[in-house]
């Protein structure tokens, strides 16, 4: 993985960001290289990676009892040269949180390095009151959208 600054730009919004982090992480290889990023976005925030308890509690405070973007950017880099990228945006409803269950799901360590504080595929499943979108494209790799990128780059399986 390519060491990047993943600071967002000075008015950067979340769709431009993912993808421009997702090509940032492509790296030269042999045959078909896919790199992708996520963003958690209430509203125009981004609530990036998290690497402390204390960004972790205030975020899954902001997004209890409220639904929030997640943008999922994936890139592909064909064996040829040629690079292609995607988007999924999903919509993500969480359940009202109480102290309890933030403190809870802070003490699993979960949250660490994850965007939004959360994994919809780990203990945070419980949280999620609603999904509008692609539930892999919220874990970070929307399949869908990365089959079609290979598939329309020439790859076969």
């Amino acid at each position: 993985m390519p060491d990047i600054d993943e600071s967002p730009l000075p008015g950067e919004r979340p769709r431009a960001y993912a993808l421009r982090l997702a090509r940032a992480k492509l790296m030269p290889a042999a045959g078909y290289t896919i790199a992708a990023d996520t963003v958690v976005a209430l509203g125009s925030r981004l609530l990036h990676k998290t690497e402390t308890e204390a960004e972790a509690r205030a975020y899954l405070t902001l997004l209890s009892g409220r639904r929030h973007h997640v943008v999922s950017a994936v890139a592909v880099r064909a064996p040829d040269g040629r690079v292609g990228a995607k988007l999924s945006a999903s919509v993500v409803g969480f359940a009202r949180l109480d102290a309890a269950q933030i403190e809870n799901y802070l003490a699993s360590g979960e949250w660490r390095g994850k965007a939004g504080a959360y994994a919809i595929q780990g203990r945070a499943a419980q949280f999620i009151a609603f999904l509008s979108g692609s539930y892999s494209g919220v874990v970070g790799l929307p399949l869908h959208e990365t089959a079609n990128l290979l598939r329309g780059l020439g790859a076969q399986w």
